[in-house]
């Protein structure tokens, strides 16, 4: 028999089964209390509470690791591309040579999307956010492939479903920045790589071709592969709990990227940029507002440093600074809002206030910095999280299906009023 943990209750004793994952990490199994018992637990934002069991990503906050299917994300940065550890997300494994030749074939062939979707594009103002209209354009998916619409189809077709939401999600990201800037769409081209085609997609002209810097788009695919998948955060949990209901991949996909979207979860290396103009519009005094971040009393708060789930250090920061700074010496950018982040950089590193406290730079503010530094648009900031997000989506979605889990559904404690009788509205 495993291990137990007894709960006394009003005279009874219930016994709960304790549930211990591959890394030694334990759980207490409540799924039976409310029958047995009539509690239910009260954990607001369900910070202590796992929703399902899952083989995707391991997290440990405190020790700063990050492992996709059991592998390093240091490893996987340094070793691997983007699409090959969304392979690994999805199908459990690292694909062999054959295998990744042809996922990235099909991924490249249907990288095209119908040409209505166009006229729904050009139904959104120019000042529309993009990741409304990129929420929009992939929830519109299930009207060009009706049968997505249907989870429970074969194996083959669902697989299909995957393929397109990969190769067409870069199109539509690229597409939704064009109706920002009110420019005319690029089609994909297929002979170029995953990032290469979408950053042609994104600065490229009808009459003036982009070269793609081999280095930007080595950064933009190291970034996409530290924001692949985060264990249950706000987004993924969405993508899941949509999915339960036997919601289809693109409509699971266009709620994580509505999810994503909140200032609080996708929106952190927007934010960052934000900070540093706000110091540089008062004059850039960095002294300043690193005595304003240490000030209890100050409601100032710089963003971008520390980690709600990591407690000593990010493990994505340190790989995707080498890449901020190859980005930056490559461009030879003299940008004020970007020196500014190079000098609180500095400060963070050796201060031994932040030091203490764990206020390291974190991967929101590398990535800020090399967006800001390609000429993307904070407002596309998001977009760019919901590029790199996308496998881990569909592996979590994918796995909830195989896993045949119940709609979710969770409980509450009702505090509003008891029974009472309906008075008329002429004696109110």
């Amino acid at each position: 028999m495993g291990n137990k943990a007894e709960l006394h209750y009003d005279g009874e004793v219930y016994e709960l089964p304790v549930i211990t994952g591959t890394e030694n990490e334990n759980a207490l199994d409540i799924s039976k209390l409310r029958g047995q018992s009539g509690l239910i637990t009260l954990d607001r934002g369900f910070k202590n509470t796992g929703s399902c069991k899952s083989s995707i990503t391991f997290l440990n906050g405190e020790e700063g690791i990050l492992r996709y299917r059991g592998y390093s994300i240091e490893e996987l940065a340094e070793k691997s591309t983007f699409l090959e550890v969304a392979f690994l997300l999805i199908y459990s494994e690292l694909p062999t040579k054959e295998e990744l030749d042809n996922f990235v074939n099909e991924i490249s062939t249907h990288s095209l999307v119908h040409e209505d979707v166009k006229s729904i594009l050009d139904g959104f103002p120019s000042k529309s956010h993009p990741m409304g209209v990129l929420s929009s354009l992939v929830s519109s998916l299930t009207a060009f492939y009706p049968k997505s619409l249907d989870p429970n189809r074969s194996k083959e077709e669902i697989n299909g479903t995957i393929i397109r939401a990969i190769a067409k999600l870069p199109t539509l990201a690229a597409w939704s920045f064009k109706n920002r800037m009110r420019q005319p769409v690029i089609y994909p081209d297929n002979q170029l790589g995953y990032c290469e085609n979408f950053i042609r997609m994104m600065f490229s002209l009808p009459t003036v071709a982009y070269e793609v810097n081999p280095v930007i788009a080595d950064a933009l695919d190291k970034l996409l592969i530290l924001h692949a998948d985060h264990e249950q955060n706000c987004s993924t949990s969405t993508v899941r709990i949509v999915g339960s209901s036997h919601a289809s991949l693109y409509t699971s996909v266009s709620s994580g990227i509505a999810a994503l979207w909140g200032p609080l979860h996708g929106g952190a290396n927007q934010a960052v940029i934000e900070m540093l103009e706000e110091i540089k519009e008062d004059g850039g005094d960095i002294d300043k507002y690193v005595a304003k971040a240490k000030d209890k009393s100050d409601p100032f708060r710089l963003m971008g440093f520390g980690h709600r789930v990591y407690k000593n250090f990010d493990p994505r920061a340190t790989i995707i600074k080498k890449a901020a700074d190859d980005v930056l010496d490559e461009l030879g950018i003299n940008d004020p809002v970007l020196d500014i982040a190079k000098k609180l950089e500095k400060v963070a590193l050796n201060d031994t206030y932040f030091k203490e406290r764990g206020l390291y730079p974190n991967v929101d503010f590398y990535s800020g910095i090399i967006y800001r530094a390609l000429g993307i648009p904070t407002d596309m900031f998001t977009v760019m999280f919901a590029l790199g997000r996308l496998p881990g989506w569909i592996a979590q979605w994918k796995e909830m299906r195989e896993n045949h889990e119940p709609i979710g559904r969770p409980r509450q404690v009702y505090t509003g009023s008891s029974a009472r009788q309906y008075v008329s509205i002429e004696n109110r």
